[in-house]
């Protein structure tokens, strides 16, 4: 006799569900950061694990030292670093800190949905 398998809905499947919809989508993220500080550090470590894990093949991550490029900060309205913008896909997002919060930095990049109340 054969078992029947029944489906199990829950947070990880809806977010599997949710990563295989975007994965046509390529992601363009850019990284303002200020110098080689420890916050700065930080962060790239933390948005490139992030990236790997949930990204992997399908995006391009541009990390851009203010210090270096001043002038870009007042064209892309950043007023704290380090911040992340979403290029790509439409719309634009903006997260802002470390990227220690994963969930965050998911809902932030439209990778994972907040559960609705």
């Amino acid at each position: 006799m054969k078992e029947k398998k029944t489906k199990v809905k829950s947070s990880t499947d809806e977010f599997d569900l949710t990563a295989s919809e975007l994965k046509k989508d390529k992601y363009i993220l850019r990284l303002y950061i200020t110098g080689a500080t420890i916050r700065s550090a930080f962060a790239i470590s933390n948005l490139k694990k992030i990236c790997e894990d949930h990204l992997e093949g399908r995006y391009e991550l541009e990390v851009i030292d203010l210090f270096k490029h001043p002038n870009l900060a007042k064209d892309e309205q950043i007023i704290a670093a380090p911040t992340l913008i979403r290029k790509l896909p439409l719309p634009f997002r903006r997260i802002i800190g470390d990227m220690s919060s994963k969930e965050k930095v998911l809902v932030g990049l439209d990778l994972l949905k907040i559960k609705e109340l």
